[in-house]
């Protein structure tokens, strides 16, 4: 008898280049002892860390989203603002946060999407939409909160 093959341990994918919670990701993987993958497009300081990797890609639309979509698997965490990323990442089963502790679901991706689009076409006309309110202490803790949820989730539904 043959038992089903173990899944690889969870690991976190950050869209790096604006993500303000880095050092917040940091402590929680080092926590929970998670392989940890800063994505961006240029050189970026990371902790000197046997789990923590640091990988620059090319530069270009969409090219650290690409990366990451093609290295995430089912059960891992990808912490990002970009919300096609955030599709794509859900497709593959893993778990997208974006930084200020909203937890994107197949429910609400769709929504997302939506609103995204019309914003685009707002701003497209030259409208002057003021952008997403600042990045506050309330959003670090809704944002730290969630993603420990979800790396207990994850462990529980793989015990």
């Amino acid at each position: 008898m043959t038992l089903p093959p173990t899944p690889r341990p969870i690991e976190i994918f950050i869209d790096a280049d604006a993500c303000p919670v880095k050092d917040e990701i940091y402590k929680v993987a080092h926590r929970y002892g998670l392989q940890t993958h800063v994505v961006s497009n240029a050189f970026m300081m990371i902790p000197a860390h046997p789990r923590i990797e640091r990988v620059i890609v090319d530069a270009g639309p969409d090219v650290a989203d690409d990366w990451i979509a093609e290295h995430a698997q089912p059960g891992d965490m990808v912490v990002t603002n970009d919300i096609p990323l955030a599709e794509r990442i859900l497709a593959v089963g893993a778990v997208a946060i974006a930084p200020n502790g909203r937890v994107f679901t197949r429910d609400s991706i769709g929504s997302a999407i939506a609103q995204r689009a019309i914003m685009e076409q707002i701003r497209s006309t030259g409208a002057i939409t003021g952008g997403p309110p600042p990045f506050g202490k309330a959003d670090r803790s809704r944002f730290l909160q969630a993603l420990d949820e979800a790396i207990n989730r994850q462990r529980r539904l793989r015990s």
